[in-house]
């Protein structure tokens, strides 16, 4: 057995026994190595939570740019979107109402995207963002691409505006100054034979057979002949969805065949009394994309608005129907 040593202690002034043991020293160095380990890791954690490597700091800078970039890139969109928006109104509202053009379809101008065309961008950093802004790229395009096509069709209309104008019928289809010619207008009237409601798609202007019938715009014979109802008609074509027909005709101008380039104020009939007709007169329709309109509303090159008010009140009465 060991012989036991004793070392003094200034504190107590006493001695005190030393344990010099294995199981002594032993539970000594484990004691300081756990509190190393301690030590180590709370500094480690430390480190970890609150002091980033420089790895780490130049990932995160590289990481806010690329966010500050998006939001700026978003901002831009989200202004564009307004530009186009505000042109979108305009060209539907204003540019293309001028030249009487339909405006784009929604769906034209907005298109559509599927997004597996962007499947593989969401196996990238960032996907998300990304695949969002590419789309946004795409329809911006799209719309941009649409509007800008959309507008070389507005210009293009608006160089043609002054041919427009020359073929768009704009007076009377016989010389009616006094507005003593007028019969019957455009609506509901009662038929002069069966004695019934039936819609009069034109307006009548009555006269003497022979009376100088004029194209009332520039265009081309389309129809020149008979035509059940009508009796001899013609048709002209004056480009832009505009046509016009001349029915009951007496006979046709000489020079008058189907394909005839004529001007306004061109005589192309004369007044007649053929097809179904109760006096002489002519029939006189406008007709818009294959559709009738009221014929009152094109003859402002033709009549002062004095003129034109009371053409209104006239053609707003049955009058004498001859067809």
């Amino acid at each position: 057995m060991a012989k036991a040593k004793y070392q003094f202690n200034p504190k107590t002034l006493s001695f005190e026994r030393v344990d010099n043991t294995i199981r002594h020293w032993a539970r000594w160095f484990l004691s300081h190595l756990l509190t190393s380990v301690l030590a180590g890791l709370a500094c480690f954690i430390i480190f970890a939570l609150f002091i980033n490597s420089p790895r780490e700091k130049r990932l995160k800078g590289q990481l806010e740019d690329m966010e500050t970039q998006y939001k700026l890139l978003n901002a831009q969109l989200d202004e564009v979107q307004n530009v186009l928006d505000d042109i979108r109104q305009r060209d539907d509202n204003l540019y293309r109402l001028i030249v009487q053009a339909d405006p784009v379809e929604k769906s034209i101008r907005m298109g559509s995207d599927s997004q597996e065309k962007y499947k593989d961008l969401r196996d990238r950093t960032n996907s998300q963002i990304v695949a969002n802004t590419a789309l946004a790229m795409a329809r911006i395009r799209r719309q941009l691409y649409t509007q800008s096509a959309s507008f070389d069709e507005v210009v293009n209309l608006a160089r043609n505006k002054e041919d427009m104008l020359l073929c768009i019928p704009a007076i009377q289809p016989v010389m009616n100054k006094n507005l003593k010619r007028m019969a019957s207008g455009y609506g509901y009237r009662i038929d002069p034979i069966y004695k019934t409601p039936k819609f009069h798609a034109g307006m009548d202007f009555s006269g003497e057979i022979g009376t100088d019938i004029f194209s009332t715009g520039k265009g081309v014979i389309e129809f020149r002949g008979w035509m059940q109802g009508y009796g001899n008609t013609v048709i002209v074509d004056h480009g832009y969805g505009y046509k016009t027909l001349y029915g009951h005709l007496h006979n046709f101008a000489k020079n008058i065949k189907v394909g005839t380039k004529v001007s306004r104020g061109d005589v192309i009939a004369y007044m007649g009394n053929t097809g179904k007709s109760t006096g002489p007169h002519v029939h006189y329709e406008v007709r818009y994309k294959d559709k009738v309109v009221d014929p009152r509303n094109y003859y402002y090159m033709d009549l002062s608005p004095k003129q034109y008010d009371e053409m209104i009140q006239i053609v707003s009465n049955n009058g004498n129907v001859f067809d």
